[in-house]
């Protein structure tokens, strides 16, 4: 089974963009397409789908904070391009995803461009807008916005700056962006201000970010900046309010993730003691440094995530997804096998109290007029078990969908997003329809060849970790040209992501 014509197309714009760039991940496309054809047959995915395309394939970083964070000010001084407006007021009220720009200055585009774009992890942003806040999918241009800027640190990467979250206007809408923004960002920097480091003045939206990190299995991706620590220069206690801040961030339950402190060289504060002035430059040179090595090590994070993604996904269906399934099918089975044997028992019951009261049993046996006109009547016996059998089937098929809905409500229940309770509940309800083999609880489109495409592409994933290894690692410590090196095959052509023009 194949995918619909227009995920087709997506999946071929992207292996032309990855053919010369990165062969890893150009080969990993094709292992989502595997991935794929099973999902399909077990209705886990529709045609208009595809595991690869639920998934950014290029380095996204996002920059979150409350207004007057320095947000602003740092994504222009890591640019090294003044391209967002800074101020102490909030100067822009959504989202502003950049990337590089083939031209040599800076354009920008509206939210359209991104919610139809699939090479942009916002598309079709809009319909999940609608539903948490209905209508407010049409007006994605007051919460998007693309920019485009000629600076050569964003090649090869997206780059994310949020509006403050002080506002209380658009809440709904602007959670469930940032939600989704922070499920497919490698990197998430977290900006807080110095002069206001408590969490009091984050309200509710920063303040939910905050106190989720910790259940994350990707808490590690969050960094935690203190800006505008310069502030502190003329009390001399830059340890104290970093004490206070670490404080009251772990109150609301944040143990996890790197911290912080730094402001910018460009806009601070004048410092007159010098060895104080050292003291701090010193402090925001080593945080800079290392916050800057993080957003360039993205590029290689990436392609590990995305093999480590397609790996989880076959695994997932294999040892969690099709046990399962199964296990809800055996519960639909029994259940509906149950409510057949209540449904029959009732309908006997009636049957033989009625007809006694009728007076048509003599002893054991029948003698109702109208039994004996239809086993003297052959044809009008024979529909009248026609009626009786299609009348039990109609039965047998509402007990099956009483069943189904009891046992959907538990199988969604096991879920861990939404988007697994709506594949779940695909692939139950493709294997309970009336065609399906009644005492069979396996699953419809699981069986010797699924699980050998799976296998192949769990095989695939290793051999895809090695191949990047290859790339940037070397366990033997041999140097290159050597025999063993050149029997890899990968080293001289597999291309990070760091490279893409």
């Amino acid at each position: 089974m194949r995918a619909d014509p227009v995920i087709e197309k997506r999946l071929q714009s992207l292996e032309s963009h990855l053919t010369h760039e990165n062969p890893v991940l150009l080969s990993a496309v094709k292992s989502f397409r595997e991935l794929d054809r099973v999902a399909y047959r077990m209705g886990l995915l529709k045609r208009t789908q595809s595991y690869a395309t639920l998934i950014p394939w290029w380095p996204l970083i996002s920059v979150l904070g409350t207004f007057s964070s320095g947000k602003s000010t740092f994504i222009n001084y890591y640019l090294d391009y003044p391209l967002q407006l800074t101020g102490n007021q909030a100067v822009d009220d959504k989202f502003t995803v950049v990337c590089h720009g083939r031209e040599g200055e800076v354009h920008t585009l509206p939210g359209l461009a991104l919610d139809a774009d699939p090479r942009f992890p916002f598309y079709q942003i809009g319909e999940e807008i609608d539903k948490v806040a209905e209508g407010e999918g049409r007006r994605i241009d007051a919460y998007l916005q693309l920019k485009t800027c000629p600076s050569e640190v964003l090649r090869g990467k997206i780059l994310i700056d949020s509006p403050g979250f002080d506002a209380d206007e658009q809440r709904t809408s602007i959670l469930r962006i940032t939600e989704h923004i922070v499920d497919l960002s490698d990197l998430v920097l977290v900006f807080f201000d110095a002069r206001h480091p408590e969490p009091g003045a984050m309200h509710d939206t920063l303040e939910y970010l905050v106190a989720d990190t910790i259940r994350r299995p990707d808490s590690s991706k969050f960094l935690y900046i203190l800006n505008q620590i310069d502030t502190a220069a003329r009390e001399d206690n830059p340890e104290e309010v970093f004490g206070a801040w670490q404080r009251a961030l772990s109150q609301k339950g944040l143990t996890a993730g790197r911290f912080y402190t730094i402001y910018n060289p460009e806009a601070a504060n004048p410092i007159d003691d010098e060895s104080l002035q050292r003291r701090f430059e010193s402090k925001r040179d080593r945080d800079l440094e290392e916050i800057r090595s993080r957003m360039e090590q993205v590029t290689i994070e990436r392609a590990y995530r995305i093999v480590g993604a397609l790996e989880s996904k076959a695994r997932d269906i294999e040892e969690r997804v099709v046990p399962l399934l199964s296990e809800a099918i055996g519960r639909w089975r029994r259940l509906t096998l149950g409510l057949d044997a209540v449904l029959l028992l009732v309908v006997l019951t009636a049957f033989l109290v009625i007809t006694i009261q009728a007076g048509y049993w003599e002893g054991l046996r029948f003698t109702a007029p109208w039994f004996q006109s239809l086993m003297e009547n052959a044809n009008l016996g024979i529909a009248v078990a026609v009626v009786l059998v299609a009348l039990l089937a109609y039965l047998h098929h509402i007990m099956r969908n009483i069943a189904g809905r009891r046992v959907l409500k538990w199988l969604t229940a096991q879920a861990e997003s939404s988007l697994d309770r709506a594949s779940l509940a695909g692939a139950f309800r493709k294997s309970t329809r009336f065609w399906h083999r009644p005492f069979s609880q396996t699953p419809i489109g699981w069986g010797r060849r699924a699980r050998k495409r799976i296998a192949r592409v769990v095989a695939d994933t290793d051999r895809f970790v090695q191949s990047l290894n290859d790339r940037f690692a070397d366990p033997t410590g041999k140097p290159k040209g050597t025999a063993e090196d050149s029997k890899s095959g990968s080293v001289a052509t597999v291309r990070s992501d760091s490279e893409i023009q």
